[in-house]
């Protein structure tokens, strides 16, 4: 296989616990990162006085001024002090754990699709699947792929009643937008040919960071600043998923923003995203996009009487409400 030189670029806002133990399955790869860039954007110095001197030269720490703080920004200034020889770039969010082989297995995707724009990784315990001995897309309760079915949540069992469901295969954007993500993805072991990736879970060569950058539009915590990124790679050539290079993803809850600024978020970087992809959709399309946008928005306010999370599903369904109404007259730019 031919030997790539890999750049690892972390970055992280306030969780020194998680990133040490992120750190510790880094450094029991059976292939370790030739160079592993930790981006600070933290207030505080806990994470810097525990990696400022580390002590291990591939070790790289970079505590980001005030003005480059926020998940993509972060990245753009790691990407400027990537080593100029290093042929792939990873990023990896700083609450997950890697299983030992998961840049082994990255990088053999470079060897066998060199022509790949991007390779992400595959994370294992949020979903439950299960082998199915056929592929039977009838049943309402389960979704089924590639011999593998996972339960099927309330939303989607809604939207294919309504017939607001995806015709495209999991992380292919259709063009009403509202996909199915790289989590329908199930635990084969194949590659899988996709659009978009997790940006926390992905790789890209050296060779298309220096060309194209991650929008500065999605400030602080960036939600799909990862989809508007691979998306508008997809132009331009093929992303892959392997789902042998396996991470566990451990959701700390520091750095997150209120449920009212995500439930905003989610609509209007949501729009962005979908128009990135899609510039020019259809008048069908762009129906079924705010069809689809409102019956989400209306399942999250049905959540404060089916759920114990009372207060957090009113305001991230005020927040989507707010962002929807908020497309009538100021659309992202």
């Amino acid at each position: 296989m031919q030997k790539y030189k890999l750049s690892l670029i972390i970055c992280t806002y306030m969780r020194p616990e998680p990133l040490s133990r992120l750190m510790e399955s880094v450094m029991s790869q059976t292939q370790v990162p030739d160079e592993v860039l930790i981006i600070d954007g933290s207030t505080d110095d806990n994470t810097g006085s525990r990696f400022r001197e580390s002590g291990n030269h591939m070790i790289k720490y970079h505590k980001v001024p005030p003005e480059h703080r926020g998940l993509t920004k972060q990245r753009n200034y790691g990407i400027e002090r990537v080593q100029g020889d290093m042929d792939i770039v990873a990023f990896l969010d700083d609450d997950t754990i890697l299983k030992d082989d998961y840049f082994e297995r990255l990088l053999e995707t470079y060897a066998q699709l060199p022509d790949a724009v991007g390779v992400g990784g595959y994370i294992t315990n949020e979903v439950s699947w299960e082998p199915s001995p056929q592929e039977n897309p009838a049943p309402l309760n389960h979704f089924y792929f590639d011999g593998y079915r996972r339960k099927e949540s309330s939303r989607y069992k809604l939207r294919r009643k309504l017939g607001l469901a995806q015709n495209t295969q999991p992380a292919i954007y259709p063009e009403f937008g509202h996909g199915r993500s790289i989590s329908f993805l199930p635990p084969s072991g194949k590659i899988y040919k996709v659009e978009q990736l997790m940006g926390g879970v992905s790789s890209f060569p050296l060779s298309i960071l220096k060309k194209y950058k991650f929008s500065e539009y999605f400030e602080g915590y960036g939600l799909y600043e990862d989809a508007d990124f691979t998306l508008r790679l997809s132009h331009i050539g093929d992303l892959y998923v392997n789902t042998g290079a396996q991470l566990e993803h451990h959701h700390d809850a520091a750095g997150r923003p209120n449920k009212y600024r995500y439930g905003k978020m989610v609509v209007r970087n949501g729009w962005y995203v979908w128009r990135v992809k899609h510039p020019n959709p259809s008048f069908k399309n762009k129906i079924k996009w705010y069809q689809i946008t409102i019956l989400l928005t209306t399942i999250r306010f049905l959540n404060i009487f089916t759920t114990n999370e009372r207060k957090e599903a009113f305001t991230e369904a005020i927040g989507r409400t707010v962002g929807i109404l908020s497309l009538l007259f100021n659309k992202p730019k």
